[in-house]
C-alpha cells in the first residue's frame, strides 16, 4: 500500500504504471536529469524549467510520484525531487540505462 504521501513500495512498483509515466516526454527528461546527476540527488519542481504550468507541472510529478520513479518530500513551500535509483534497478534492471541514453532531442 502505499504511503501517506503516495509512495508505492517496491513490491507495488508496476511495469504499467511505470511505462505510463514515462510516457510523456517531459517526464522522461525529470528521470534523465536526475539519473544523470549524483546518487541522491535532490531537486525542486522548478528547477526542471519545464515549459507547463505549475499545475500541470504537479500533474508530472504526481503520476512520477504515484508510479515509484521519484521520492518527494515537502521542504518548506517546496517539494524535493529524488530518484529511487536503487528501487527502480532492483524492480526493472537497466530501465535507467535506456532512459539516459534516449535521444533528447525528442523533448
Amino acid at each position: 500500500m502505499p504511503d501517506e504521501q503516495g509512495h508505492p513500495e517496491l513490491a507495488e512498483m508496476e511495469l504499467g504504471k511505470v511505462l505510463s509515466a514515462l510516457a510523456d516526454p517531459l517526464r522522461r527528461l525529470v528521470v534523465r536529469e536526475l539519473a544523470a546527476g549524483p546518487e541522491g540527488e535532490a531537486r525542486t519542481c522548478s528547477s526542471f524549467a519545464l515549459p507547463v504550468s505549475k499545475a500541470t507541472v504537479t500533474h508530472h510529478f504526481r503520476a512520477l510520484r504515484e508510479a515509484g520513479l521519484i521520492r518527494q518530500v515537502d521542504r518548506g513551500n517546496s517539494r524535493m525531487a529524488t530518484l529511487r535509483r536503487a528501487d527502480i534497478e532492483q524492480r526493472f534492471p537497466g530501465l535507467l540505462a535506456l532512459l539516459v541514453a534516449e535521444d533528447t532531442q525528442d523533448v
